[in-house]
């Protein structure tokens, strides 16, 4: 009796550990892009799903651009860590974009997309340079920054 009750609280537990797998997601920050808030080494959990508030952290995957656009040590990356500013149905944030932010700032962002941005705008690689991201594009969200690797 003790063993299978032994069994059956190893097999819960098995079958939490594989649900959170499904749910969340340990990454490590690369680079200085969202600095101060997070910083190069920092790792952080993510919740993977595809909602996102403005003003969440979210991890997307790299959006397709022409060939050979961009800095190469950001497209060689697969994943990013930016800040949303606006979601589908929001202005784009007067003030935010530069002056040659593909025409967004004061534009509606449309259903389905977004506009991120990195926190240290000198030195991000974000929606300023390629503009709306598809909301299929979206990993999840950052849930917790834990301790440097």
């Amino acid at each position: 009796m003790r063993r299978a009750a032994a069994g059956l609280a190893a097999a819960a537990g098995l079958a939490a550990l594989l649900a959170a797998r499904r749910a969340l997601l340990l990454t490590s920050v690369d680079g200085a892009s969202m600095e101060p808030a997070l910083r190069d080494g920092d790792r952080v959990l993510v919740r993977r799903t595809r909602r996102v508030r403005a003003g969440q952290v979210a991890l997307i995957r790299f959006p397709d651009l022409p060939s050979g656009r961009g800095p190469r040590a950001v497209r060689d990356r697969q994943l990013l860590l930016k800040r949303a500013v606006a979601v589908g149905g929001d202005r784009v944030p007067d003030g935010w974009a530069a002056p040659d932010a593909r025409g967004l700032a004061g534009a509606a962002v449309p259903r389905g997309a977004l506009v991120v941005l990195g926190d240290n705008r000198a030195a991000s690689w974000d929606s300023r340079h390629y503009g709306f991201v598809r909301r299929e594009l979206v990993v999840g969200v950052v849930v917790r920054r834990l301790s440097p690797a």
